[in-house]
């Protein structure tokens, strides 16, 4: 007898009613709507770390960062330890960049950028090099030090450089040509963040250049293009944003933003995404206030978003292909019209079973 006959205490056909209730699950599993996740497992243990080695022009020895004060020709060696804690060698990629505002409003250290903007003299990817191969292997159970050369040049500059040392895991290639499987790889970085600092900080400056239509990520939306022309960083800004219409003087559209970093000399490409309302063609206003604990600043403008403009935006942007919530409703209803007849049916043949019993 099998396990699951001793389980049973219906007799000789609890294996029917047991196979029904199979094809319930079965169908159950099938129809109704499942949620599924892919994700891969929490690694705390990485396998490898970095530290710098902090130099005597040190701003706080707090900063576990390079935070350093520099002058004219200054030329210095940075040093950085990476720590491999596991069983075997490994090898790790290195690259210096300069800083700059990416576009959720945060100051981005690891991606390097595609372009810069006009006010920066120097970026600090040119005057910080690595010296060596800038992929290094680590022996296991070891540590190895890494070297970066600056050389500021002959300047009068005053105000911060700011970037980022880089430093990325190379994982082994697959040899292995698996079809049809899903392979999720992790890949594990680190950045040190490397701010220089000359001579007395000037004051920040805001300026807004131009306001754009387009998308963004296929969802229409405003382009508000914010500048900071300074060598410093602008910190914690708030942005309040009110669009109108210029002819019928109504609110178009009304939005906050909260905790943007700007980085030194760089530009800010601030999307405002206008919903399924999409975007109109007409003349419209833009008032912003930005502001932090120690400035504001408020900048008016107008512009124009052409009919074609409106038409070419509209027929690309996913905003104006959402399906209706409708087809939920009705396959909604149509799910639970093949899962009700389903419980109607068993209810039936069980019933059956015992009468005939």
């Amino acid at each position: 007898m099998t396990k699951l006959g001793v389980i049973c205490v219906m007799g000789k056909r609890c294996n029917r009613y047991i196979w029904s209730l199979v094809v319930v699950i079965i169908l159950l599993g099938v129809l109704l709507p499942i949620s599924v996740q892919a994700k891969t497992t929490p690694n705390n243990n990485i396998g490898f770390s970095v530290v710098a080695q902090l130099p005597d022009n040190q701003v706080d020895m707090k900063n576990s960062f390079f935070d350093l004060k520099m002058r004219s020709e200054q030329q210095q060696t940075l040093k950085v330890k990476i720590y491999n804690a596991t069983k075997r060698d490994i090898k790790v990629k290195m690259g210096i960049h300069t800083a700059y505002t990416n576009n959720n409003g945060v100051i981005e250290y690891m991606t390097p950028a595609t372009k810069f903007d006009s006010s920066l003299r120097y970026r600090l990817d040119k005057v910080t090099q690595i010296e060596g191969d800038s992929v290094v292997t680590v022996p296991a159970n070891d540590s190895k030090v890494v070297m970066a050369k600056v050389q500021i040049p002959t300047t009068n500059f005053e105000g911060v450089m700011l970037g980022g040392w880089h430093f990325r895991k190379v994982e082994e290639k697959v040899t292995s040509n698996v079809k049809e499987s899903l392979n999720i790889k992790n890949q594990y970085a680190y950045v040190i963040g490397m701010k220089y600092s000359f001579g007395k900080a000037p004051q920040p400056e805001l300026t807004l250049t131009n306001v754009t239509s387009g998308l963004e990520n296929y969802r229409q939306s405003i382009f508000v293009n914010l500048r900071n022309p300074s060598a410093v960083i602008i910190p914690d800004v708030k942005l309040t944003t009110v669009i109108t219409n210029r002819a019928t003087k109504k609110l178009v559209k009304a939005v906050k933003k909260s905790g943007v970093q700007m980085a030194p000399n760089s530009s800010y490409q601030y999307p405002i995404l206008t919903g399924n309302t999409g975007l109109e063609a007409g003349k419209y206003h833009l008032r912003m206030v930005a502001k932090n604990k120690a400035h504001q600043w408020v900048f008016e403008k107008d512009f124009t978003i052409t009919a074609k403009e409106a038409k070419k935006y509209a027929r690309e942007s996913v905003d104006t292909k959402v399906i209706s919530p409708y087809w939920f409703v009705l396959i909604g209803a149509f799910l639970m019209l093949i899962v009700g007849g389903v419980l109607v049916w068993l209810v039936i043949v069980i019933k059956r079973r015992k009468q005939a019993d």
